[in-house]
C-alpha cells in the first residue's frame, strides 16, 4: 500500500475573483486528506472512507451523472474522464480515505478530494509526470462538470502546490509566499457556523453569471478583461445585484496584492484593516451571506459576533463561497482563548477551528 496526503485551503484574500481572471491569495493549511491506496487488476476505483462513504466507479462508466452532482462519487469519476479526455493513462485502485480536514465547510475539501485521486492515477499509472497545474486543471473540471459547481482555479491549484501562493489569473503569475501569521503574533481560525454547500450550486452560480453579464457589456467574457476605469466611469446604480458584485470583484482585485504585500511585510495591523474591508465588500457588494434559497441566517449570525467580540481588535470575514460553511477570523494570539470560548458557546464544541500555513 502506498500513503499520498493533499491539504485543504484557506481563502486569504479575493473572494470569488478566480473565475473572472482576477487576482488570489490563498494558502495550504496544515489539515488535509489522506489516501492508502494500491492498484488494482480489474477496472474499477474502489474508494472507503468514513468520512465520504464507501462506492466504487467503472472505468468504463464516465458519463456525467446529474443524479450525483455534490457528491464524491462524481469527483471520481470526472477525474476519470478527465484523464482519459487529454489521453492520459487510467487504471483501477483501491483506496481508504481518512481525513482531518472538514468536509464541506469551505477548506475546498471537494478540490482536495479531486487532487487526491489525481495524484493517485498520477503516480500509480503515469509515472508522476503530470504537472501540478495539468492536475490543478483536471480537478477544477470534474468540479465544474461532474460535480455541478461552477468554480474558479484557485482552490485546485493551492491544493495541488501544498503552499501559500499569490495568483493572477489573468498574467498567469503566482508566486509563493512563505510568511505566517505567527510571524506578526496573530492567530488565523475558521469558525463553522452550519450548514454545508449542498443545494447551493444554483445560489453559487449566480454570482459568475451576474459578474459575466456585466463583462459582456463591455464586450469581453470576463471581468479581468475590462478596464476598471471603464467600469467606475459608468455611474452605475449599486440597487442592481450584478452592478454590486462587479464593483466587489474591482475593489477586490486591487486589495489582493495589498494584503500579499502585508503578509510579506509582517504588517498584522494594515491586513486587518484589509480583511475587514473585503468582508464588508462581500456581505454588502458580494452578497454571499445568506440565500433566499435556503434563509439561513447561521453565517451572518457568526459575522455579526466575530464583528462584536474583534471590532477594534481583529478582523473578520466570509471565507469561500459564502451562502454557508465558515467564517474567517484573525486576532492577537493571547485573544484567540477569548475568541475561540464565545463562538463555541454558540456553534458548538470544536467548531471554532485554528489554522496553520503550510
Amino acid at each position: 500500500m502506498a500513503i499520498l496526503t493533499v491539504p485543504g485551503r484557506t481563502e486569504l484574500a479575493g473572494n470569488h475573483t478566480d473565475h473572472q481572471q482576477g487576482r488570489a491569495l490563498a494558502s495550504a493549511i496544515h489539515l488535509n486528506l489522506r489516501a492508502n491506496f494500491s492498484a488494482s487488476s480489474s477496472p474499477v476505483v474502489h474508494i472507503k472512507s468514513k468520512n465520504i462513504g464507501d462506492f466504487s466507479v467503472r472505468l468504463s462508466q464516465l458519463a456525467v451523472r446529474p443524479a450525483e452532482f455534490g457528491k464524491s462519487v462524481s469527483l471520481v469519476r470526472g477525474v476519470l474522464a478527465a484523464f482519459q479526455n487529454l489521453g492520459l493513462n487510467i487504471g483501477g485502485f483501491d483506496a481508504d480515505i481518512s481525513a482531518t480536514l472538514p468536509i464541506g465547510v469551505g477548506l475546498s475539501s471537494s478540490a482536495a478530494f479531486s487532487i487526491l485521486i489525481g495524484r493517485i492515477l498520477n503516480q500509480l499509472y503515469n509515472n508522476n509526470e503530470i504537472e501540478d497545474i495539468v492536475l490543478a486543471r483536471i480537478a477544477q473540471t470534474a468540479e465544474n462538470v461532474h460535480f455541478g459547481k461552477p468554480c474558479g482555479l484557485m482552490s485546485h491549484l493551492v491544493c495541488a502546490a501544498g503552499h501559500t501562493l499569490y495568483v493572477d489569473f489573468k498574467t498567469n503569475e503566482i508566486e509563493r509566499i512563505v510568511d505566517d501569521f505567527r510571524d506578526m503574533g496573530l492567530a488565523m481560525c475558521v469558525v463553522k457556523t452550519g450548514g454545508t454547500h449542498d443545494g447551493l450550486n444554483t445560489s453559487y452560480a449566480r454570482i459568475p453569471a451576474d459578474m459575466s453579464y456585466i463583462a459582456n457589456l463591455f464586450d469581453e467574457g470576463v471581468l479581468g478583461d475590462v478596464d476598471p476605469e471603464d467600469f467606475h466611469r459608468q455611474g452605475w446604480e449599486l440597487s442592481n445585484r450584478p452592478v454590486r458584485r462587479a464593483k466587489h470583484f474591482f475593489d477586490e482585485n486591487e486589495r489582493v496584492p495589498l494584503m500579499r504585500d502585508a503578509l510579506k511585510a509582517h504588517n498584522g495591523e494594515a491586513y486587518m484593516r484589509l480583511m475587514n474591508e473585503s468582508g464588508r465588500s462581500s456581505e454588502e457588494l458580494l452578497n454571499n451571506i445568506v440565500t433566499s434559497s435556503t434563509n439561513d441566517t447561521r453565517l451572518l449570525s457568526g459575522l455579526d459576533q466575530s464583528r462584536a467580540l474583534l471590532d477594534g481588535r481583529g478582523a473578520w470575514r466570509v471565507h469561500g463561497g459564502g451562502f454557508a460553511g465558515c467564517l474567517q477570523a484573525v486576532m492577537p494570539v493571547d485573544y484567540f482563548h477569548v475568541y475561540k470560548g464565545e463562538m463555541e458557546k454558540s456553534f458548538g464544541p470544536g467548531s471554532c477551528i485554528q489554522l496553520h500555513l503550510v
